[in-house]
Formats: C-alpha cells, structure tokens, sequence
C-alpha cells in the first residue's frame, strides 16, 4: 500500500513538471475507452429498458384514457344527433300549426300495439287533457288517424292503414272525392269505389274532404301510388301511400274540433257502439 502511494506521489510530481507525460496519458486513454465502453453497456441497457417500458407504459395509459374520451363523445354525439332530429320534427309541427286554423294540442307516441292486424298507437295525452274519441290526429307531413279511446292520461289511436278505417279525401288536382280505406299493410290504403273513369294518375295528392266533419278540410292523406284500369270492371284498382310516418313519428299533434262537431262525433261513436252491441246480441 505504502509502495503504490510513493508511486502515485512519483507520476503526480513528473506530470507536473514535465509535459512529456501528456503523450504517455493519452495514449493510456485511448487503450482504456474500449473498455469504459464495454463496462458502461449494461447500465446504459438498463436505462433504454427502463425509458422504453415507462413510455409503452405510458402510451397504453393515454390509449385507454383516449378510447374512454372517444365513448364519452360518440355517446354525447348520438344524443346531439337525436335531439337534432327532434328538433327538426318539433320546428317542423310548429310550423304546421302555425298554418292551420283549428287548434291543436301536442302529444307524444309512447306505445305501438304489437298486433300485426291492428294499427293503434298509445299517445301520453287523455280526458284530462282534454281528449275526445274521434278526434283526428297528424303529424308534420300527413294525417294518422283519429282517436280510438281515451283514459285520463292517454289515449289510443286508430292509425289510417288499419282495415277498420275509412277517411274521406279528395284528388288536391281536381276536387274529385274518394273514401281512402285501410288495407291493414302500413304503407298502403286503397282508394274505393272510384269510376273507372275518373280522372287520377300516380304522384296525384289526396287532402282531406271535410265530408262528414270528423276530419278538417285540406289535410294531405296519401299520395297515389298505383293506377290499374280494367275495362271490364266498374271501378278503377288504386293503391296509394299515406304521407304521415306512421312508424316513424313521436311527436304528434291533435287537432281540436269544435264543440258542436265533437258532440256529433260522439254521438256517432255512440251510435256505433250501439248498433254492435245489438248485432253481438
């Protein structure tokens, strides 16, 4: 130990006063770099290892952080997009009403009867809201169908294309009057009892007649469909398509009829009512 200390006092005073040694250190660095660098591989190693891990590991953090960001935002853009489209249907009933005289009230679809052989529909409004049978029911393109019964907070609703239905319309062209019965298909009526020939063709509208006052004049029904002329027969084949959405809307509007034409609604509900409980008895 002693020895290596007077060595090392030895090469610290020649490297001092003699610069001949800064060639000799030289030349001991350059022979001692490969091997600094071989010993410093395995901590250098170890870093990468360590900085990759911790990057990856991070990345996986913010991919999970992002996917749970991107739900969030297709489920908030799912209930924008709907609330767009409602918004566009409720302008669009705003605006026809404010082009109709009679008074309406707003109601919400909230039930469909599954029964394929029945088109009835469950609406959020009933007596209590003033609700009355036969009252006609529309939406923004088109008339439904009217009123089937009530209770005190909702009502159902007998939709146009059920077989039980029949409205009076007339051809918006040429005023020539039809009766539009439901064919029990929802996108279907059949126009009956029409000459064969009467004037229609396809793409003609059918409004409302305002015969028989359950149904205000000029309110579009269907649009003609198909044409079949057969002249051995009296009557012309006229298939047409209702303009409501009858599977598609939720907001709907009531029309409300005057107290006179309500009292003979019911009246007519009533005596209906009455001629089948006597052909059931």
């Amino acid at each position: 130990m002693l020895v290596l200390t007077v060595i090392s006092l030895l090469l610290i005073f020649t490297d001092y006063k003699f610069r001949e040694m800064d060639v000799v250190r030289s030349g001991l660095t350059t022979m001692v770099s490969p091997i600094q660098y071989v010993v410093d591989i395995p901590p250098r190693i170890l870093d990468w290892l360590n900085r990759t891990t911790a990057d990856y590991q991070v990345l996986l953090d913010e991919n999970d952080e992002l996917r749970g960001q991107s739900l969030v935002l297709q489920r908030k853009l799912q209930k924008m997009t709907a609330l767009t489209a409602e918004n566009i249907r409720l302008r669009e009933l705003l605006n026809s009403a404010e082009k109709i005289d009679e008074e309406v009230k707003l109601a919400q679809v909230v039930g469909v009867d599954p029964d394929p052989f029945s088109h009835e529909l469950l609406i959020n409004k009933g007596s209590v809201d003033g609700v009355r049978v036969g009252q006609p029911l529309v939406d923004a393109s088109g008339v439904m169908g009217q009123v089937l019964s009530t209770s005190r907070f909702s009502s159902r609703v007998l939709l146009l294309t059920d077989s039980r239905h029949a409205i009076p319309v007339q051809i918006n062209r040429n005023g020539v009057r039809a009766i539009a019965a439901g064919t029990g298909l929802i996108g279907e009526l059949q126009l009956m009892h029409l000459p064969d020939t009467a004037d229609i063709v396809e793409g003609d509208l059918l409004i409302t007649s305002g015969l028989g006052g359950r149904f205000p004049y000029g309110y579009p029904v269907a649009t003609v469909g198909t044409v079949e002329h057969d002249p051995g027969q009296p009557f012309a084949s006229i298939q047409v398509h209702p303009s409501a959405q009858l599977t598609r809307s939720r907001q709907v509007l009531l029309l409300l009829l005057s107290t006179r034409e309500q009292e003979r609604v019911e009246a007519e509900v009533s005596a209906e009512e009455l001629e089948k409980s006597a052909e059931a008895l």
